[in-house]
């Protein structure tokens, strides 16, 4: 077996016909493998890894270089896509060995994160990954948003094909890579593909001609379903004026669908207001997402709480040894360690990613095989990395 990098066309007989068969109906049909070409373009700078025997493709994997969020400083980061194997070439431990080069490669060239949605978790949990939440599914009819047509509200929305608004949607997620903890976006040659494809309307709510929320959408038929994809506001004012836009759809369709980041709440936007909110996980086909530190020089001159403790990291290839973690100053240091008596724990990489997204709580980490905290070093690292939600927004 060798490992070697594909690009461009090679992609449409190696890392593609794979993909198609692990993640979409099967057999494809003539139309759909020519469909393929049309991708090419917004795969160009992606990192392609295949495995391959006597010419034959045994598997593929996929790094996207990203940029995301972690606690308001904004990193590369390594969107992990596109990985499968061939079906008599399975459980043989070719997916481990490439993306085991496939994120040497991507840490080497500087990605200090990684994140990607797993068709099995704790698959990628033994390659250090954590898993973040997901976002909600929000579903609610247009009637009940009624009281928001009796409301003067300040600021304007606009409305427009995703090709026309294409720039405005763009900055507006820059805007929010910026501000959002968690919050990942593709490189511009992998966005476009939005604009290119025209597929939805998209609707921003401006404030003094600033844009301060959006979101795409479309129509499934006259009496059936508003389909929308990703809410994003940054205010409750943006909010409301995009549910009022909505609400003057009541006698055209029968329901609106949205996704909502994971720390928000539909259930209190309006009084009486029939909601269903949903975080559904299940495997193969809809696993929460997951991320991962690649490099400990994430963690350099993050916003951090008070707080300084030892860590051992263990059981990883990419993050190991013995670090002291010092938040007193509010910029996270790396010092060198000493051998005074600083509270120590042990952790896993999943156990410090986790830490480091805000998802889990230092006591929690035992209880899940992702080290040992004692009770002084767990106060520490509780003031170091307080309670975060993350948002990945990038749908992979």
């Amino acid at each position: 077996m060798t490992i070697r990098r594909v690009t461009a066309d090679d992609r449409l007989t190696t890392s593609f016909p794979l993909a198609a068969y692990a993640f979409e109906s099967s057999p494809l049909s003539a139309a759909r493998i020519d469909e393929f070409r049309d991708y090419l373009p917004y795969q160009e700078g992606n990192r392609t890894l295949i495995a391959e025997e006597s010419g034959a493709t045994l598997a593929a994997v996929s790094a996207i270089p990203m940029r995301q969020n972690l606690r308001g400083v904004v990193l590369p980061m390594a969107g992990v896509a596109g990985v499968a194997t061939h079906p008599l070439a399975r459980r043989q431990g070719h997916v481990r060995t490439l993306l085991h080069q496939l994120l040497d490669e991507m840490r080497d060239e500087g990605h200090s994160l990684s994140a990607l949605y797993p068709f099995r978790p704790s698959f990628y949990a033994r390659f250090g990954y954590t898993g973040l939440p997901k976002p909600r599914r929000v579903t609610f009819t247009p009637a009940n948003l009624g009281s928001l047509l009796r409301v003067d509200l300040p600021g304007e929305v606009s409305w427009e094909r995703i090709a026309a608004g294409y720039p405005a949607w763009r900055a507006f997620t820059e805007r929010n890579l910026q501000e959002r903890h968690g919050f990942s976006i593709f490189p511009d040659y992998r966005a476009v593909g939005m604009r290119d494809r025209d597929e939805y309307w998209l609707i921003t709510a401006r404030v003094a001609g600033e844009v301060t929320g959006a979101v795409t959408y479309r129509i499934d038929e006259h009496g059936g379903t508003l389909h929308g994809n990703e809410l994003l506001v940054a205010d409750p004012l943006a909010r409301a004026l995009l549910l009022q836009f909505f609400a003057r759809h009541v006698d055209q369709i029968d329901r609106i669908t949205l996704q909502v980041p994971p720390d928000e709440l539909p259930e209190l936007w309006l009084t009486d207001l029939d909601v269903h909110v949903e975080a559904r996980t299940a495997v193969p086909g809809s696993s929460a997402p997951m991320a991962r530190l690649l490099s400990l020089d994430a963690l350099r001159g993050l916003p951090a709480g008070p707080g300084r403790v030892r860590v051992e990291l263990t059981g990883d290839r990419w993050l190991a040894g013995t670090h002291l973690l010092d938040g007193t100053t509010g910029a996270l240091e790396l010092v060198g360690d000493t051998a005074d008596r600083t509270p120590t724990a042990t952790l896993t990489a999943a156990g410090l990613s986790a830490l480091a997204y805000g998802v889990l709580d230092p006591a929690e980490l035992p209880l899940r095989g992702l080290g040992e905290v004692p009770v002084d070093a767990a106060a520490e690292l509780r003031g170091i990395f307080p309670r975060r939600v993350p948002y990945l927004f990038a749908d992979f």
